[in-house]
């Protein structure tokens, strides 16, 4: 086998603001495992929070690339990959981004869809993502979800956090006016203290907000667990659930746990998860960081799985340049066609 990696620049449409920084753009690191004629691809991209910067994305993904390489077959790779017992293992970013690649390898190679290698059967799963809206004006948040719905979005989910908790309710009523139907899910980024989250909880409730992501700090996940006991709404967790053990500990005590690949190490170790908190009174939330379709599209190939779905990540960009997921409808859709189902397009097209 044979592997390469370029970097590209991501721009979103406009700036994301959320309760602890404001991005108005990332670098995405693209990987590519050649074998027999056939290219698979995976992306993994930039992000201050996890400490990954596109430099050392690029040193990480050449190392993993070298162990890739040592396998006579992307079959074989895939394998030893999910067995993750090899010492030094990478991010879970880059994990991720490898594993899709040598996922859609493997499905071009099989002639198969992702989603039919992971073992599902029937229609290629899709679902209604949630579309974000940042922390921004009253005004305009109500004439983003006014557009929104016309589009066809039915969930929406509000940033949260702002210095003034006063500003985020006037924004969540305008954005409830404007959409009265819509599914409304909001997500402060840990801004809350518990006294906070507390007062406001309720309030939320009444206005049909429909499940809080991370209000507290992470952290302390026992806080987090007590308030999720007495919420009015259900919790879900984030920042406090990033792998497989800190969704062991949080099992049956929040109401869900947003799973997103490049926190928790890809496809494998997002289905190990949903394994585990099955039955327990937990739920699934399929999310991501902002990304191109590329990234997202192994995210989307488990979408049917989810309880909340929240992968609009390629959605917030102004020029994505992959295709072959959707969602400018709201709506989500795993491919038919073999691997993960996208193509670049546009200028992408011939480097591919």
């Amino acid at each position: 086998m044979k592997a390469s990696q370029r970097t590209v620049h991501l721009e979103l449409t406009e700036p994301l603001r959320i309760s602890r920084s404001t991005m108005a753009s990332r670098q995405a690191v693209w990987l590519s495992v050649e074998h027999e004629g056939q290219r698979g691809h995976g992306e993994a991209v930039t992000s201050v929070y996890y400490g990954l910067d596109a430099g050392t994305l690029g040193r990480l993904l050449h190392v993993e690339s070298q162990w890739l390489t040592g396998f006579t077959d992307p079959e074989t790779a895939l394998e030893a990959l999910r067995g993750g017992d090899r010492e030094g293992a990478a991010p879970p970013a880059v994990t991720a981004a490898a594993e899709s690649a040598l996922l859609d390898l493997v499905g071009k190679r099989a002639g198969i869809p992702v989603h039919q290698l992971l073992g599902a059967h029937g229609a290629p799963p899709a679902a209604a993502t949630a579309r974000t809206i940042g922390i921004t004006t009253p005004g305009r948040a109500e004439a983003q979800a006014a557009r929104l719905v016309r589009d066809g979005f039915s969930v929406l989910k509000l940033k949260a956090g702002a210095p003034d908790p006063a500003d985020d309710l006037e924004r969540v009523r305008a954005v409830r006016a404007a959409a009265p139907h819509a599914r409304l899910l909001l997500d402060p980024n840990g801004a809350w203290s518990t006294d906070t989250a507390e007062q406001l909880l309720d309030i939320y409730a009444e206005l049909g907000v429909e499940a809080v992501e991370q209000p507290l700090p992470p952290g302390d996940p026992e806080a987090l667990a007590k308030l999720a006991e007495r919420s009015p709404l259900p919790v879900v967790a984030d920042e406090d659930a990033v792998d497989y053990e800190d969704a062991r500990r949080l099992a049956g005590r929040v109401q869900g746990i947003n799973v997103k690949l490049a926190k928790c190490g890809g496809v494998s170790a997002a289905l190990r998860i949903a394994e585990l908190i099955a039955g327990t009174g937990t739920e699934l939330m399929l999310g991501c960081l902002t990304a191109s379709t590329l990234g997202i599209a192994p995210a989307v190939h488990l979408a049917d799985r989810a309880r909340w779905v929240d992968l609009d990540g390629h959605l917030l960009l102004a020029d994505d340049p992959w295709t072959g997921i959707g969602g400018a409808d709201g709506t989500v859709r795993a491919s038919r066609n073999p691997g993960l189902g996208v193509r670049p397009h546009g200028a992408e097209e011939a480097r591919a």
